[in-house]
């Protein structure tokens, strides 16, 4: 996207929405946007790069950003958005996680996954777009840390959104930055976001990780303990070891995995382990017994999953 600044200001009311769909797809993503009032919306944008970074500054009336699976395409580089609110709070879903990010905090978001971010009070945000071998070459699997909330107000945190923010603001000023001084000050940018994301999981190992492990492990055992059970679902399992569904989902997220993608998987391992014994009923029963709508379902997913559909596999069982 071009450098500079784009504003709604001298828009006509009926263009508005439109005009800044646009704007938002082409210095961040695709997204589909939902305003509060979309004939008074007012929104302005400053974008400016910084070596293979983009920094921005987003000050706009409340409203909805949604990235759905229509909108990520194969073969598209994976981008991060490093989002810093200075006006009010921002809630942000994604993976299973629902956080709340307080101005003073911060927040990683994935691209390449589906997403909601909104805000509901006029916001002024400091976003960082960075692609994905960029951050990874100095933090081992950046997806980890997507969907939770940073402190940015401490320590090396408040080294990197201070930093963050001064650049962005000279580079959104119209001042010229040469590129070899962008590089380095891009590069010294995401190596202060690598240390503060490191320092803060270091902070939540421990005592911290091993109960969190443990409420997992008790959530796989609920969820193999009732693969037949019509009711087995997110909520059943997270009522059966007494913690929120919100809680389970981030769980999951950890290990990237969904509780459903969970209970669909195991599900169909027990029908496979059933498959290869002797007699083991009609393919609607098995279909039925683990929870799937019909046979055509079961056998989709169970090709999806394993290569052959249930009969060819109970075939090749067969002597």
């Amino acid at each position: 996207m071009t450098n500079g600044t784009h504003s709604t200001e001298l828009l006509p009311a009926s263009a508005r929405a439109d005009h800044w769909n646009a704007v938002i797809a082409q210095a961040y993503f695709p997204l589909d946007l939902t305003f509060r009032d979309a004939a008074r919306f007012e929104g302005r944008l400053d974008v400016g790069t910084l070596g293979g970074l983009s920094l921005s500054r987003l000050q706009t009336e409340p409203v909805q950003y949604e990235r759905h699976r229509r909108h990520i395409s194969r073969g598209t580089e994976e981008q991060y958005l490093i989002t810093i609110p200075r006006q009010s709070p921002v809630d942000f879903s994604q993976s299973g996680r629902e956080v709340r990010c307080d101005p003073g905090g911060f927040i990683l978001e994935r691209g390449d996954e589906p997403y909601r971010f909104s805000y509901g009070a006029a916001n002024d945000l400091c976003v960082i777009k960075v692609a994905k071998p960029i951050l990874a070459e100095k933090l081992r699997n950046p997806d980890r840390f997507c969907a939770i909330v940073f402190n940015g107000r401490e320590g090396i945190g408040s080294l990197f959104t201070s930093l963050a923010q001064q650049i962005q603001q000279q580079t959104t000023a119209g001042s010229t930055v040469d590129p070899v001084a962008g590089t380095v000050l891009g590069r010294h940018l995401v190596e202060l976001l690598a240390l503060t994301l490191d320092r803060s999981s270091d902070v939540e190992s421990g005592a911290a990780s091993s109960v969190r492990e443990g409420h997992r492990r008790r959530a796989q055992s609920v969820i193999l303990s009732n693969l037949s059970h019509p009711d087995l679902s997110p909520e059943f399992v997270a009522e059966r070891i007494g913690i929120s569904k919100r809680y389970l989902h981030e769980l999951f997220a950890e290990v990237n995995c969904t509780v459903s993608q969970s209970i669909r998987e195991q599900r169909l391992h027990a029908a496979r382990d059933l498959l290869q014994m002797a007699n083991p009923g009609p393919l609607s029963d098995i279909a039925y017994r683990f929870g799937f709508a019909d046979q055509a379902q079961f056998s989709r997913l169970f090709r999806a999953m394993f290569g052959q559909t249930p009969s060819s596999y109970r075939a090749s069982r067969t002597p």
